[in-house]
């Protein structure tokens, strides 16, 4: 399967999916002007992964914001990656920098919302 990789602007997050190294990262900052647009390669992609992942999963997330377009499209992605979590194992890493309550919070409410595996890192 062909990686995936978006690099980073102002508004939009990189992307950096690599099935080979086992590497699934979003980092940066997610406000892009139309969120669905921008993240319906990344669901596209997903798609495709479902139908052979790896025997284990670990989905990083390393953002610094997000906007409110992009908590509805994180959600849709996890609910994504709940899906794989019923063939194959799945992990997912929340990182916030060290004080940043919002992020951590934010981890928090997605880690309640999914049944996988959800580790909620400083760094």
């Amino acid at each position: 399967m062909t990686d995936l990789t978006i690099e980073a602007t102002e508004e939009t997050p990189k992307i950096s999916f690599k099935q080979n190294e086992n590497e699934f990262i979003i980092s940066e900052r997610s406000l892009p002007e139309n969120a669905v647009e921008f993240y319906t390669p990344i669901f596209d992609w997903i798609e495709k992964y479902k139908n052979n992942p790896n025997s284990e999963t670990i989905f990083d997330f390393k953002l610094d914001y997000f906007n409110t377009a992009s908590a509805k499209q994180i959600t849709k992605l996890l609910l994504m990656l709940e899906d794989i979590e019923k063939l194959k194992n799945v992990k997912i890493r929340w990182f916030f920098k060290k004080g940043d309550l919002d992020m951590q919070s934010s981890g928090l409410r997605y880690d309640k919302l999914i049944d996988v595996e959800f580790e909620i890192l400083e760094y």
